[in-house]
């Protein structure tokens, strides 16, 4: 079991503000406000914060930090790793893994190869059941 370390809502590409409050997340949509909010399936985007600090401590010139803008924060849970289609609980909601891993744009953080480990653990979820969502939060795996 997981927990959710913080929310964010983006409101235009590139700019996000962390939501001190509970967040309400809308069947079919995403999060209430956010721009990304009814796009497809990648409706919320889940990102680790073991990923996100690495972020912070290996950013500097050329780092596409701005290409990982996710909703919310996790820790303890290696959501990636699981396999799509598979529901989990966060706070009040029932998400739908949709999409695991986005593309890489490249920037000095890349592999041998170019392939940037990071954009490999970004998680997206379709929201099947809405709620509110708050830091704090369990996310717990449904079986």
């Amino acid at each position: 079991m997981g927990k959710v370390s913080a929310v964010y809502r983006s409101v235009k590409k590139g700019e996000r503000n962390r939501l001190d409050q509970p967040a309400l997340f809308i069947p079919e949509f995403g999060l209430e406000g956010d721009h990304h909010g009814g796009r497809d399936q990648r409706q919320v985007c889940l990102f680790g914060r073991d990923d996100t600090d690495q972020i912070k401590i290996i950013s500097g010139a050329g780092l596409c930090t701005g290409r990982f803008n996710e909703n919310i924060t996790t820790e303890g849970i290696e959501l990636f790793k699981l396999p799509l289609g598979t529901r989990v609980k966060i706070g009040e909601t029932v998400q739908e893994i949709t999409q695991i891993g986005k593309k890489c744009f490249g920037c000095e953080i890349g592999d041998e190869n170019g392939k940037c480990v990071l954009a490999n653990e970004v998680v997206f979820t379709a929201v099947i059941v809405g709620g509110y969502i708050k830091a704090g939060d369990t996310i717990a795996v449904l079986v």
